[in-house]
């Protein structure tokens, strides 16, 4: 068997198309969706997806400030940032870029931010949404994920989903939402005993535990579909996901690439989660 490919490039440059015209349309009704992303400190890799996060709020039309802050940025300075971006009419989303220095506080951060422009999804407020099946603001990387699958209309209900990776970013989020779509799931974590077993019975796998080629061929089930949701530089300077793809791909019916794969739908949903704040504010 040889995988066929979820291209998460092509999916969200169709709903970033789409998003755009839907920003067109709200600006006609008076409501410009607006997005502030809050970067403390000069993290290489933080800086890139800032960038790029900037870049793709100018191409669908959304209004993007960014704000950078020293890294010897206070926790006070940056709670009154939040609090007077929490109060700006022009902003509908926030994001505050992690990781953050040391001496800040990330769950006094996210508490903080409106769980109305909540774009990312990680105010408990909306985490307790999820949980308990309220509409809310979603992280967008499971969001993204799910909008894969959608598209490429891969079944849910009934399969046997296993997640393996238990963040509050992605695998917890994404179990809940693999479960309100009635699968049934399971999650792994480091201290999973017979995980290979685990994972050879999964119909949906999904590896997000930052961990180079964790999950071997040998893992996955005839006809899975795999989504790899890892990002890790090897020493070669070359990109590799949680998944070792090339073995994955001869067992695997459908399977994400990396790059190409989650990382291009994780930004389209964010996208997507700020003209959701814009249009629930305004209607408000």
């Amino acid at each position: 068997m040889s995988a066929k490919i979820l291209d998460g490039k092509a999916v969200a440059k169709h709903i970033r198309e789409n998003i755009a015209k839907e920003v067109e349309k709200l600006k006609h009704e008076g409501i410009h969706p607006g997005l502030a992303v809050v970067l403390v400190g000069n993290n290489p890799a933080s800086m890139i997806y800032v960038r790029h996060k900037g870049e793709a709020c100018r191409t669908a039309g959304i209004y993007s400030e960014e704000h950078r802050l020293p890294a010897d940025t206070s926790e006070t300075d940056l709670l009154g940032l939040i609090d007077k971006l929490n109060k700006d009419p022009r902003v509908h989303g926030i994001l505050v870029q992690l990781p953050l220095p040391e001496q800040i506080n990330k769950d006094h951060i996210l508490k903080t931010i409106s769980p109305d422009k909540d774009v990312d999804g990680f105010n408990e407020i909306n985490m307790g949404r999820l949980m308990t099946g309220q509409d809310g603001l979603v992280p967008c990387t499971p969001l993204g994920i799910m909008k894969l699958l959608e598209h490429y209309r891969i079944q849910i209900e009934g399969k046997y989903a296993v997640v393996v990776g238990r963040s509050n970013i992605v695998g917890k989020p994404v179990a809940m939402m693999l479960l309100h779509r009635n699968a049934t799931v399971t999650i792994c974590h480091t201290r999973t005993k017979n995980m290979s077993e685990i994972c050879r019975q999964a119909d949906i796998l999904i590896a997000a535990v930052g961990r180079s080629r964790m999950i071997s061929g040998d893992m996955i089930k005839d006809g899975a579909v795999v989504i790899d949701v890892g990002i890790n530089r090897l020493d070669t300077g070359k990109l590799a996901g949680d998944v070792d793809y090339e073995g994955a791909a001869e067992k695997a019916a459908w399977i994400t690439p990396v790059p190409g794969g989650v990382g291009p739908m994780t930004i389209a949903m964010l996208l997507y989660n700020t003209v959701k704040a814009a249009k629930h504010i305004a209607r408000k």
